[in-house]
């Protein structure tokens, strides 16, 4: 096997319309496809992935009960998070700092955690290791 880089990360949520939403309109993820019963976010690199949970089964599957969450790298986590708190999201934990950066932790409509990471080195769109000591929970 070969594998090059990880292609979607895949939520399983409640409403897929809520969800699309959240990550488009309120995250500001933009739409790359969308079909009846998937949605891929994002432009280049790993795609966040929204398919609805099964119709049959009850969902039972946040981020406290399961262990997911996303992680997102913010250039000033400070204004994101005010302009997160004025459009009613969740935030779990507020702006923690560590020697790599700040961290703070909002929640999805099913309660998936997010991370929101703003690094301190230079280059702000690197993605790192730098989540180490962030850990949602």
């Amino acid at each position: 096997m070969n594998i090059k880089k990880v292609g979607n990360v895949i939520l399983a949520v409640n409403d897929l319309e809520k969800s699309i939403q959240f990550y488009n309109e309120i995250i500001g993820l933009p739409i790359k496809d969308k079909r009846k019963t998937w949605v891929d976010l994002g432009t280049s690199g790993t795609l966040l992935s929204l398919h609805p949970a099964s119709s049959t089964a009850e969902h039972v599957g946040s981020s406290i009960d399961n262990g997911v969450s996303l992680g997102f790298l913010v250039g000033d986590l400070k204004s994101a998070l005010e302009e997160l708190k004025a459009k009613g999201v969740t935030i779990h934990r507020d702006i923690v700092e560590k020697d790599v950066g700040k961290n703070a932790v909002i929640l999805d409509p099913d309660q998936y955690m997010i991370s929101l990471f703003e690094p301190i080195y230079e280059d702000k769109d690197q993605q790192t290791s730098g989540y180490h000591g962030f850990t949602p929970a």
